[in-house]
């Protein structure tokens, strides 16, 4: 298979990697999570529709967009270890930036440093992501993008928690100068992550049949001159996308919904959906791919996901936010299991589909913004009836849109 690496990486070599990728992938969910209390701190203090403050994801997932794909060019460069290191610093630039913001109580400013903030996720997801799928054998990449899938999601509400515990107040009482000596702490973190991503034992990893010597190693690849010509990298980029949209407002809104639903304490309720993704990440490392093969568990995760959407807008009220916990679930072997379906066969174009695959993450910002805007139309829970066909597009890549070749 084109996608593993030309010489994996073993024994104690391979679990220093995963331990420092996968704080990698924490800080990555983190900076993410920071949304889930931002939301509802700048619709109460800038009294702002949920349309307007969902634009806060929106700025940090069109980033995405812009800088997907030229992401691979840096890459190949500079380098991963460098580009994991410029990513940090962006991160810090973008979360200095809501300190002034908060100050200046500026929408457009927040807007900016959330732009930023989504800049170092750009540049960050396009190193960590491809670099764990070839990092060892194509069959078992799903099984390593569970693992840090579970840092990364456990990640999303330690950040609206770690926020709620240095400030000491409910998000309802919060006023943006509360926010400056987190955030403080955070860009300190962060900054010193970027050291240590440049300075680590890290290997510069490639895919087979990546370099020009060696693209006969990969002969589907080898007759292309265009990655635009791989039909099922493209079929899946629309799958990512889809899943990156439902699976944000999955973890993005929870703290909304909750407040919403007039529920105590709504922080609390960020822990529903990464708590579904934990339990689905489990299952794929320890099912994939002894006992269940990277499609099969595609295609159990969307029947799962759009279960659980159902229950989620046909449900009370009341007791439907918990069925978001199923949605969940469904998403949790999406990303590991598109991942190394899509990049398979690609060869000497492995970098360019990583970072194509990124753009697609720009779900993030798109989904949501429709998912406020019918919010606000129909409420929160009609609002996820949004999730069911995303969720069918995505049934259909795992059964036959992975298979596509040319």
């Amino acid at each position: 298979m084109s996608v593993e690496a030309k010489s994996n990486v073993q024994g104690r070599n391979l679990v220093i990697a995963l331990i420092i990728l996968g704080t990698m992938f924490f800080s990555i969910g983190f900076a993410l999570g920071i949304n889930s209390y931002l939301i509802p701190l700048l619709k109460s203090q800038l009294s702002i529709t949920s349309t307007e403050s969902y634009l806060v994801l929106a700025a940090t997932f069109s980033a995405f967009l812009i800088f997907g794909y030229p992401a691979s060019f840096v890459i190949a460069k500079i380098g991963y270890k460098r580009t994991m290191a410029l990513s940090f610093l962006l991160f810090a630039i973008g979360f200095y930036l809501y300190i002034p913001s908060g100050n200046m109580e500026s929408l457009p400013l927040f807007l900016v440093a959330s732009f930023i903030s989504g800049m170092g996720n750009t540049f960050l997801q396009a190193t960590v992501n491809p670099y764990v799928t070839i990092l060892g054998p194509i069959d078992s990449a799903a099984r390593r993008m569970s693992i840090m899938g579970i840092l990364n999601k456990l990640a999303w509400p330690v950040a609206p928690l770690f926020l709620a515990l240095i400030i000491g107040k409910s998000v309802d009482d919060v006023r943006f100068a509360d926010t400056t000596l987190p955030f403080i702490i955070i860009i300190s973190v962060f900054v010193l992550l970027g050291i240590i991503a440049l300075f680590s034992p890290l290997p510069e990893v490639k895919a087979v049949g990546e370099d020009e010597e060696n693209v006969d190693d990969c002969p589907y690849a080898a007759k292309k001159t265009s990655i635009w010509q791989f039909p099922h990298l493209l079929l899946g980029i629309l799958a990512l996308f889809f899943y990156v949209g439902v699976e944000t407002v999955a973890l993005g809104t929870l703290v909304d919904y909750a407040e919403t639903l007039n529920l105590a304490n709504p922080e609390w309720y960020a822990w529903i959906a990464p708590v579904g993704m934990v339990a689905g990440y489990i299952v794929g490392i320890i099912f994939i791919p002894k006992y269940l093969s990277q499609s099969t568990a595609l295609v159990a995760s969307a029947i799962v996901a759009i279960a659980g959407s159902l229950l989620v807008v046909l449900t009370p009220p009341e007791i439907s936010i918990f069925f978001v916990v199923l949605v969940a679930l469904g998403c949790a072997l999406m990303w590991p299991a598109i991942w190394p379906l899509a990049m398979t066969d690609l060869g000497r174009f492995t970098k360019q589909g990583g970072s194509l695959m990124v753009v697609s993450i720009v779900g993030g910002a798109l989904i949501p913004t429709l998912y406020g805007f019918l919010k606000d139309l129909y409420g929160a829970q009609n609002a996820y009836w949004l999730a069911v066909p995303l969720f069918g597009y995505i049934l259909y890549y795992a059964l036959k849109g992975h298979k596509v070749r040319t």
